[in-house]
C-alpha cells in the first residue's frame, strides 16, 4: 500500500481529514523536518477570547509526525507514546505556523520536537517535546 508520504506528494493535503477540517496547509516536509500552516479562525477561540490551547498541541504534533514519516523505513508505523507542551503567548487572529524536527529515531522510540510560531512575525507561541514508538519491520 503507498504510504502516507507518497499519498500526501500525490493528492495533497486532503489525505489528512484533519488537515481538511481545520484547513491546514502543508508548507514543506523532508529529512526529518516538517512546516504547517494555518489561519486562526473565530470558532477555534476558547470562551476567553484566545485560540484553544489543544489547537497548538494538535498543529505541533502534526508536523512533527510528518516530520518523522519522512524518515521511517518500509513497513514502519509510529504511535505517540508523550507530548508536552509550554504555552508562551496566545493569538486570536492571523495564521500560525507549527514546524516538527527529529532529535533521534531509533529501532523502538523516536523523540522530536515541535515549535509554532506567529506566521505574521514569527514571534514563539508554544514549544512541543514528544516521544513515539516507532512499531513494526
Amino acid at each position: 500500500s503507498m504510504g502516507y508520504i507518497e499519498r500526501l506528494k500525490e493528492v495533497g493535503r486532503d489525505v489528512n481529514p484533519f488537515f481538511k477540517m481545520m484547513d491546514i496547509e502543508i508548507e514543506g516536509f523532508g529529512d526529518g523536518h516538517a512546516s504547517l500552516s494555518m489561519k486562526v479562525r473565530p470558532e477555534m477561540l476558547n470562551g476567553a477570547g484566545w485560540l484553544q490551547g489543544g489547537v497548538y498541541v494538535a498543529l505541533a504534533d502534526e508536523a512533527v509526525a510528518l516530520a518523522l514519516y519522512t524518515l521511517l523505513e518500509e513497513g514502519e508505523r509510529i504511535a505517540t507514546i508523550d507530548e508536552h507542551t509550554c504555552f508562551i503567548k496566545g493569538v486570536n487572529t492571523g495564521t500560525i505556523v507549527a514546524t516538527g524536527d527529529v532529535i533521534r529515531k531509533g529501532r523502538r522510540v523516536a523523540f522530536a520536537d515541535g515549535e509554532v510560531t506567529s506566521g505574521e512575525d514569527g514571534t514563539l507561541l508554544s514549544r512541543t517535546s514528544t516521544s513515539y514508538a516507532v512499531i513494526g519491520r
